[in-house]
């Protein structure tokens, strides 16, 4: 006879059939049943690269409370980064802090539970890990003046493009160091974000900060000499991508399809392939060729492609970024 399940007069769950064994020294507590909620997941799954860079192990949250987080700089990089972090549990809203002048970057960050202190100091003194994500050109300036305020237990790590590890220790004094690039679709939770660590940064402070960066996109660590290209690459490229999407639109357009149609069918096939490429672990010309058929009406589109250079051109555009970011990195 098959077991059943019935209400006991305190409102418990029981069986028929096998009788539930009693502890005798242990009575039957009453649970309710709780709402089933998802564990948040980190974007900062694992990825392949090429013998000289790896990419991260998965961030895994860690114990809320376990360390603090402060933002000097509070503009767009900075808010995306915090938002990510608050929503995936990594640490709460409540260990972010952040200061700034004007009170509407002031608001967006306390609408989601970041602290506002008065000024950059006071965040360097009341954070264990520092994210400098300021314009570039202000670096410098920036880190002088905040250079007394460090202290040899805090991490500082800058998203600031262009500007070396060498660079960050000199106007810092400060040697705990870690750079990060990241790129604009950490708004979206889906940014490339690769790191390189300073000397004295330790494997503790990289998981930490990569368990960070994991909560809004994929990471990677790399050596820093690969950082122009990078920035070639992942800083520029949503630009590149941009450009297609409206050109794949402009395309349905002029063969006759609605704009608003055109441009969601554009952009849905970009995220589509991208995601096909990232989940099957297949090359690129692999899922090329899987749907290009003989005489068909993709080789048509690929041949005019291949005419105008497209893969040509866009790989100038990477080598042509990176030469660019060498030089304001020179200067």
């Amino acid at each position: 006879m098959d077991s059943k399940i019935f209400t006991n007069p305190k409102g418990q769950l029981e069986l028929t059939k096998p009788k539930p064994i009693k502890h005798p020294k242990m009575l039957p507590i009453a649970t309710p049943k709780l709402p089933h909620v998802p564990l948040p997941i980190s974007g900062n799954t694992r990825a392949r690269m090429s013998a000289a860079d790896h990419a991260t192990a998965a961030a895994v949250p860690l114990p809320p409370e376990s360390f603090r987080v402060g933002f000097v700089g509070a503009g767009n990089m900075a808010e995306s980064i915090a938002r990510g972090v608050a929503k995936s549990g990594v640490i709460p809203a409540a260990s972010i802090r952040t200061a700034h002048r004007r009170a509407e970057r002031r608001d967006a960050f306390r609408s989601f539970g970041v602290e506002i202190l008065d000024d950059s100091a006071k965040v360097v003194d009341d954070s264990d890990i520092i994210i400098l994500s300021v314009k570039p050109q202000m670096v410098k300036n920036v880190l002088l003046e905040l250079k007394p305020t460090f202290s040899k237990e805090k991490v500082l790590v800058s998203v600031a493009a262009g500007i070396k590890l060498k660079d960050l220790q000199e106007w810092s004094g400060h040697r705990r160091l870690i750079r990060v690039m990241p790129n604009t679709p950490s708004a979206v939770g889906e940014a490339a974000s690769v790191m390189c660590m300073g000397e004295m940064a330790t494997k503790k402070d990289e998981e930490r900060v990569s368990s960070l960066f994991g909560a809004i996109g994929k990471t990677w660590t790399a050596d820093e000499k690969y950082f122009d290209a990078v920035t070639g690459l992942s800083g520029s490229g949503p630009a590149y991508i941009y450009l297609a999407i409206e050109a794949m639109a402009d395309g349905g357009v002029a063969a006759g399809l609605p704009r608003d149609l055109a441009l969601g069918l554009a952009s849905q096939t970009v995220l589509g392939a991208a995601a096909m490429v990232r989940n099957t672990g297949k090359h690129p010309g692999q899922l090329k060729d899987a749907v290009t058929s003989p005489a068909g009406t993709t080789i048509a589109g690929i041949h005019e492609l291949e005419k105008g250079g497209f893969r040509g051109t866009l790989m100038s555009a990477v080598v042509a970024a990176t030469k660019r970011c060498q030089e304001l990195s020179n200067t």
